[in-house]
């Protein structure tokens, strides 16, 4: 007989109803009896657990017989293996290393029944079953494998169609929520109520969409070190995870969280797998939805800064629908990827690697511009609440309070500064996932109505790809520390800019000859500090009689611009304009 112990132990397992739920080896949840259940049903009640105690909560999914030598080939993981001993009956030794080969498989226990081939188990196995926590059984003689096999294959059944039904009941009156025009929150609700536990939905970002339960409680799941991705669920101590999925993306995960642990399988066939069915129904309408309206603001605000959106009063009005404030002084800040083309080639077709490929980086490449427009939106609804933030193809555009009072930060009134708002996007979106990409930003000048914002538009175009190109990726330009670059921007034909740097510059113009090179370098320094000959002797370590002669040199091939202002202030230019090389 059993140790009135185990007995208990049984029963009380037993009596929970469903069936226990524990972690595979793969760290996902799997479901069935466990050992100490199987052992408390009625064809089992006299059989004796010899080694192994530690390992009772070990599942059973399935049962096998072992009457062949050759069983190992044919075991699967979270069986209970019955056998008589007779493949082992002329190989005794074979016993020692057997439980640790069952258990290297993933089976749940082994029951033997003695007698007939095997007269007992020898102690170095049953002392290996206590160290590995696989549960060794000794059978009664007159209980038949065959009655075993019935009654826990048949509990195993009747438990996972009890499941079924409470599953198709609780998927029934989460849809009944959503018909009835509840949102993710009132799932949440009804989930917490249903297993008494707290639960939580979160974002791909661990971001808190809907919770139900106390505070402490909802702060540990969002504090909890979870997997980052899970193709089912996932049990870890006193909580409860399952991914929410659709269409092939990773929306979140819905949390359960009991402080006292004990969450069952039901928790999670029953009601969790079903409310994460659910959520994936209500992310994906919130997500197309959103989707919408973000296409028609983006439309509108283009027309805008195109200039094509009416009168001030009327675009003021239509605007105050999206919730922003274009009746104030305004800024526009404009954010576009670096590296491009290197990475994504947004603006064109792909290098090569074929269609596949090609449509891998696109995504890609949608999936960062997605990340930058979400951390751009994050800070300016952190600083300016009434500023407006919109994703174009290749750029994302904010128009902000500027110039004074207007803005709508936390702190009061004052207008937010641009530097604080490139700061922290820059924060937001490297921070979650090591992001390696960077951006760059422009500002315009200050305007005070809708008509102004196209022009404030193309400053900040222009302030955002003349910075990258003075300062190098991850630039901050405003449009009016442009300087002279601002002027030389205006030139639409940059073709017409390379003929006057080749006519002013000469030999000096291009980076083919090593000296040619440096004889520029000289003369970027000599102009820099104003012909000063010693400052610049001392700037690139020459002796002064060398740079003398590098003087000369230069005079001979660019003219007298040592004497001449005029051809300094050309030299000067056409300098400028290497430097902004690519636009």
């Amino acid at each position: 007989m059993l140790p009135d112990k185990l007995t208990d132990r049984a029963y009380a397992a037993a009596d929970l109803g469903p069936p226990a739920l524990r972690l595979a080896s793969t760290g996902t949840l799997t479901y069935g009896l466990s050992v100490g259940e199987v052992l408390g049903v009625s064809t089992l009640k006299g059989a004796r657990l010899i080694g192994g105690r530690s390992g009772l909560d070990r599942i059973v999914q399935r049962l096998n017989v072992m009457e062949v030598p050759d069983i190992l080939a044919w075991v699967k993981p979270n069986e209970l293996l019955l056998t008589t001993g007779y493949p082992l009956r002329n190989t005794p030794q074979a016993l020692e290393n057997l439980v640790a080969d069952l258990d290297e498989r993933g089976l749940s226990a082994l029951a033997v029944k003695l007698g007939r081939y095997l007269d007992g188990l020898p102690p170095q196995m049953i002392e290996q079953a206590d160290r590995l926590g696989f549960p060794l059984i000794l059978l009664p003689g007159d209980v038949g494998f065959d009655d075993i096999l019935n009654q826990v294959l048949t509990d195993i059944l009747n438990r996972q169609a009890a499941v079924l039904a409470r599953t198709e009941e609780v998927h029934r009156a989460l849809v009944q929520i959503v018909l009835g025009g509840g949102g993710l929150q009132e799932v949440v609700d009804e989930v917490a109520a249903l297993l008494e536990v707290a639960v939580v939905a979160m974002d791909g970002d661990r971001r808190m969409l809907a919770g139900s339960g106390p505070e402490d409680q909802l702060q540990a799941m969002l504090d909890w070190d979870g997997p980052e991705h899970a193709s089912g669920p996932v049990l870890s101590g006193r909580h409860l995870m399952v991914p929410v999925l659709a269409g092939g993306f990773d929306h979140g995960r819905i949390i359960a969280h009991r402080p006292a642990g004990g969450l069952r399988e039901t928790d999670v066939v029953g009601i969790l797998e079903r409310a994460a069915t659910v959520a994936a129904l209500l992310i994906t309408k919130q997500q197309a939805v959103a989707a919408v309206e973000s296409k028609y603001r983006a439309d509108f605000l283009r027309d805008v800064l195109a200039g094509r959106a009416g009168e001030d009063d009327g675009i003021i009005a239509h605007c105050a629908g999206f919730g922003w404030d274009l009746d104030r002084p305004m800024a526009v800040l404009v954010a576009e990827l670096d590296d491009r083309g290197a990475e994504g080639r947004g603006r064109g077709e792909p290098a090569g690697g074929g269609a596949r490929s090609a449509r891998g980086r696109g995504d890609d490449e949608r999936m960062v511009q997605e990340r930058l427009a979400q951390a751009w939106t994050t800070v300016v609804r952190r600083h300016d609440r009434r500023g407006a933030v919109v994703s174009f193809a290749h750029e994302v555009v904010a128009i902000v309070g500027a110039g004074g009072p207007g803005g709508d930060g936390p702190a009061g009134s004052a207008a937010p500064d641009p530097a604080v708002l490139v700061k922290e996007a820059t924060a937001v979106f490297c921070e979650p996932h090591g992001q390696r990409r960077t951006f760059s930003t422009g500002i315009s000048r200050t305007v005070t109505s809708p008509a102004g914002l196209p022009e404030a538009y193309e400053q900040a175009v222009k302030a955002v790809r003349v910075g990258r190109q003075m300062h190098g990726a991850g630039a901050r330009a405003h449009f009016d520390q442009l300087g002279v670059y601002r002027l030389l921007s205006l030139v639409s034909d940059p073709a017409e800019l390379h003929v006057f740097v080749r006519e002013t510059l000469g030999e000096l113009a291009t980076d083919d000859d090593p000296e040619a090179v440096d004889l520029r370098r000289t003369l970027q320094v000599l102009l820099d500090t104003n012909l000063n000959v010693a400052e610049t002797a001392r700037q690139l370590h020459f002796h002064y009689n060398t740079l003398r002669y590098r003087i000369g040199k230069l005079e001979r091939m660019l003219g007298p611009f040592t004497e001449d202002a005029h051809l300094r202030l050309n030299l000067t230019l056409a300098l400028h304009v290497l430097r902004m090389r690519g636009i």
